[in-house]
């Protein structure tokens, strides 16, 4: 998928969030980092109609986002960096079946999508577990299955790692590598960001860095760490 970002400005309670942003972004996976309050999380909710900017144009594979939102952004997965965010009923099941229209599948084809998201996590024995009962790692698991389901183009992730202990981190960034789709990463974690094909640093809500991940990881060590 093509993402073009033409002449964006984000400005909230008179504060500009992003300035004048023009790209375009192709590439597999594509890191984003910056500091706290550098806009990183803000462009990436440009790209999945969470925040419509104030001034330019947001294009997916060159159409505009808002005359032509719901059928755009249904090939748009969003990970929060909190899973309960988006785990609304108490069972596991339940709630990836809730995440897909009735109307255009079946329940016994929905329910085949559900079990198959799941198996590809390899967490298939998470089905009947209660959604109160997951540890975090579960949880952000489960949350990845209900986006899965759905089956985009892409999947953003916000800070997908940070509430995660090692060992289901390490996981995570297998999956991440592994999927099929167009990924693009908003993160703290630079081991991460690393694996990108391209990394964007962001300072003060305008991209100060486009490259390569390992330059870009070093330009940030040097002038935002």
């Amino acid at each position: 998928m093509l993402i073009e970002f033409e002449n964006v400005v984000v400005r909230l309670d008179e504060r500009v969030v992003l300035s004048d942003l023009n790209l375009r972004l192709s590439e597999d996976r594509i890191g984003i980092i910056g500091s706290n309050g550098s806009g990183k999380s803000t462009l990436a909710r440009l790209i999945n109609g969470l925040v419509r900017p104030c001034a330019g144009f947001v294009r997916l594979d060159g159409q505009c986002i808002e005359p032509n939102k719901r059928t755009l952004l249904r090939r748009v997965g969003f990970v929060f960096q909190n899973p309960e965010n988006q785990l609304v009923l108490p069972i596991v099941g339940e709630d990836l079946l809730w995440g897909l229209d009735a109307k255009a599948f079946s329940l016994g084809q929905r329910e085949e999508k559900v079990r198959a998201a799941l198996e590809n996590l390899g967490v298939s024995d998470l089905l009947p577990r209660s959604v109160h009962t997951l540890s975090g790692g579960e949880k952000q698991l489960v949350a990845l299955a209900g986006v899965l389901v759905t089956e985009p183009d892409l999947i953003i992730f916000d800070e997908p790692t940070t509430q995660l202990d090692l060992r289901m981190r390490n996981r995570l960034v297998d999956i991440i590598d592994q999927l099929p789709q167009q990924a693009i990463v908003v993160s703290h974690d630079l081991p991460l960001v690393e694996r990108m094909d391209r990394v964007l640093v962001l300072d003060r809500g305008t991209v100060a860095f486009d490259g390569k991940p390992q330059d870009a990881v070093a330009w940030y060590r040097q002038y935002c760490a």
